[in-house]
């Protein structure tokens, strides 16, 4: 069984964890994701948090005295905290989608193993960038996908690699939100500057990545895609909401999407997702293969998990059969945990990447192919470049 369908159990890695050698590891970005990072690093008892970096003054400074790191150092830019902490291990990289390639590259260029937050970036030419980087420097690159680590997707995984279902010849996935384009803590998501992709980076990647892993992540052929930003551009969607109408003046990305993507192995995927829309669901996401078909109900606000027992459709004997399968309870300390301490164990024990770039490559490139597909209007063939 592969490493990524493994539950891991916290109990035995907390008691196998050696404590006798700390990881030093630095934050770059220090917003509210950077937040979740920091207060895994907190628990775990063989990390040493040294820096933390952020281009807004003062942000860093404050965000490590926030979480009682006084002893750690601050810095304005990942440059000068990479250029002066020389014996940082290990980074997790938490600024707006626009710069993770240009960190990653820099982290790796100076031998430091990368825990990067989603989407891995913004473009196929930045993905490629960023796996070169990653082969040249011999250092460890994570994707922050933890939904990946969620009992019930592991199960999802189990159930296709199974054979159950048999051959896998068409999928639907995605979801979203009725309401939920993420404005709460300043425009860095919604900003074209910064955020560049919206809800495809956001929780469209994960979404995609269930069901590709699910499938064993085959090369993406061919994007056919659409997207939108009623919603996003609309004032009077912030003035309902309660918030400042001036987000809409600065919205940039999209706030709904969908695709159709042909795989290897004569797979079609059927995607679509949403920040807003007038609906409470985009559907079920169904996996259908030519001896079953699995059902995996969706979430209200798409949130890693499922929404309710996965259905197997089946033949049994001449008879038409379902069999339910429960939802899994993650008794654990959860899936960011599970997320910072499979990283940092692949770290300490020369391991491979928990979330490999050899995979989100492709979720990358379908993401940056919907955008071109919708720019041209027409379906764009993906041929990608040898690393």
């Amino acid at each position: 069984m592969s490493k990524d369908m493994l539950d891991f159990n916290i109990e035995q890695q907390e008691a196998e964890i050696d404590v006798s050698r700390k990881i030093k590891v630095g934050i770059i970005g220090t917003g509210w994701i950077a937040e979740a990072h920091i207060m895994q690093y907190l628990e775990m008892p063989d990390v040493e948090i040294v820096a933390g970096a952020d281009i807004v003054p003062g942000k860093a400074e404050a965000f490590l005295k926030k979480f009682g790191v006084d002893s750690a150092r601050s810095y304005q830019s990942h440059i000068d905290m990479l250029d002066n902490e020389t014996e940082l291990d290990a980074v997790s990289i938490c600024t707006y989608n626009k710069t993770h390639a240009e960190c990653a590259i820099y982290a790796l260029e100076k031998g430091v193993h990368v825990l990067l937050e989603k989407p891995m970036c913004v473009t196929t030419e930045e993905a490629i960038a960023i796996m070169k980087a990653e082969k040249k420097s011999g250092k460890i690159l994570s994707i922050g996908f933890q939904p990946r680590l969620d009992p019930n997707m592991i199960k999802v995984k189990e159930i296709v690699q199974s054979g159950i279902l048999g051959d896998i010849y068409y999928i639907q996935t995605g979801g979203g939100r009725r309401r939920g384009i993420p404005t709460p803590f300043g425009t860095s998501f919604i900003h074209k500057d910064t955020g560049v992709i919206g809800a495809m980076g956001d929780i469209g990647c994960y979404s995609l990545d269930m069901v590709l892993n699910a499938i064993g992540y085959p090369k993406p052929l061919t994007v056919t895609g659409y997207t939108s930003n009623f919603f996003g551009t609309n004032p009077e969607y912030f003035k309902v909401e309660g918030k400042p109408e001036k987000y809409a003046e600065d919205f940039g990305v999209e706030d709904f999407a969908a695709a159709f993507v042909r795989l290897e192995g004569d797979i079609v995927l059927d995607f679509r997702i949403a920040w807003a829309m007038h609906l409470d669901t985009t559907g079920d996401t169904i996996i259908m293969g030519k001896k079953g078909s699995l059902r995996i109900p969706s979430t209200e606000c798409w949130n890693g998990s499922i929404g309710g027992p996965m259905i197997i459709y089946s033949e049994v004997a001449g008879s038409m059969v379902e069999t339910k399968i429960p939802v899994i309870e993650d008794t654990s300390k959860g899936n960011f945990y599970k997320k910072v301490r499979a990283f940092l164990n692949a770290v300490k024990n020369g391991e491979e990447a928990p979330v490999p770039t050899t995979q989100i490559l492709y979720n990358q490139i379908i993401i940056d192919s919907i955008f071109k597909s919708a720019a041209k209007k027409e379906e764009v063939k993906i041929e990608i470049p040898e690393i």
